[in-house]
Formats: structure tokens, C-alpha cells, sequence
């Protein structure tokens, strides 16, 4: 998998791809639309983050590159990519547990808070891809 040289674009099957984590400075694109709604994404080495009409959707300290985005109301899917190890937090529904898989393998269930957020910790290597899902229970 490659940076997004563009920060967002439209991916395969109806996904989005975002994120850029070799950049130096940080770097945003506003007002992208993708069936109907409006993305912004703001990437660089240290964080990416997208944002859906104005909500938060995911963020990943340190930054990544994302393909194969996908959200519905009861499952988030997508690829990731980065230098090292990652926390990323993604905008859910608010106190709901979701089933959470890193590569296929099981991490368990994990709640989100108040305000929707659930944070998952992936370990990456340089040029990795990991596959995260995180399925409402």
C-alpha cells in the first residue's frame, strides 16, 4: 500500500482512502464529497484525522495511511499503514460495545464512551498493512 498523494480519494467497492503519514507539515483537504456527504481530512507524520460534515470519524497518532474505508451503522472496516505502532480512536455510537478484529484475530469487545469514541491500539512496522474491523455487538 501507498501514501494517498491527493490526502482523500475515492477508493474500490464504494471506500474511501485517506491519509498521508510521510508528510512533514501538516496538510488538510476540505469539502471533499463522496456519496453525498463532506470529508475533511488534516495528515502528516504525527496524526491523521477525518472528519464527516463537520463530525468526528477517526484519528491515529501517530499518522497513517488509510485505504479500504468503510462505515455503516453497525461496522467499520479499512487497512492501515504507518511508520510504528498506532492508537487510533473512531467516532461509533455512543455506549455500545463493538466486536473488535486486528488482522482477523479477535481482540474482544471494548465500549465506547459517552461521546461515541472507542480507541484501539495497532502495532505497525514501517510498510506493515493491518486490517482493523471494529463490528457493533
Amino acid at each position: 500500500m501507498a501514501v494517498i498523494d491527493e490526502l482523500i480519494r475515492k477508493g474500490d467497492n464504494g471506500t474511501l482512502d485517506f491519509g498521508n503519514y510521510m508528510l512533514e507539515s501538516k496538510t488538510k483537504l476540505s469539502d471533499f464529497e463522496f456519496e453525498g456527504d463532506y470529508y475533511k481530512v488534516k495528515t502528516f507524520r504525527e496524526i491523521t484525522k477525518l472528519e464527516k460534515n463537520g463530525l468526528f470519524v477517526y484519528e491515529s497518532v501517530e499518522g497513517t495511511t488509510v485505504t479500504g474505508f468503510k462505515a455503516s451503522d453497525s461496522k467499520v472496516s479499512f487497512h492501515v499503514e504507518g511508520l510504528e505502532d498506532v492508537q487510533i480512536t473512531l467516532g461509533l455510537e455512543p455506549e455500545s460495545t463493538y466486536d473488535v478484529k486486528i488482522d482477523g484475530k479477535d481482540y474482544g469487545a471494548m465500549k465506547t464512551n459517552l461521546s461515541g469514541k472507542l480507541v484501539i491500539s495497532v502495532e505497525l512496522d514501517e510498510g506493515q498493512v493491518r486490517s482493523v474491523e471494529a463490528a457493533k455487538a
